[in-house]
């Protein structure tokens, strides 16, 4: 019932450009937070970018001005535009459905299965 799908990853050259969607399945989209995180083989998973309920963005400094968080509640569906795409982006990327209290309830946030990048010559 609560799941992440991510999709649009795949192999692009550097200064190419991809676009990652993530549809989601669950309770209470429009007021959580959804964020990306990316995750390379021997570091640790980290923020790339994340966005309120009400449109609010945050990116991490190494992506600010190439990349473009998005969201479309009527779809509940999260967009990652990504440009100017450099070797050091190559991850898997994940979507993150933040957790959110409702009516006195707690939702938890989940994560999806995440969708490789690879920026490669």
């Amino acid at each position: 019932q609560e799941y992440l799908v991510e999709s649009g990853g795949g192999l692009v050259q550097p200064g190419g450009s991809l676009r990652l969607s993530c549809a989601f399945s669950g309770s209470i989209f429009s007021i959580r937070a959804m964020g990306w995180y990316r995750q390379a083989p021997g570091k640790q998973r980290e923020l790339v970018a994340d966005i309120s309920g009400g449109g609010r963005t945050n990116y991490a400094d190494s992506v600010k001005g190439r990349f473009t968080i998005s969201r479309d509640n009527a779809k509940m569906t999260v967009y990652l535009q990504m440009n100017s795409l450099k070797p050091e982006d190559t991850a898997v990327y994940y979507c993150n459905a933040g957790g959110t209290y409702y009516r006195g309830t707690y939702y938890s946030g989940y994560w999806g299965q995440g969708t490789q990048v690879t920026v490669s010559s």
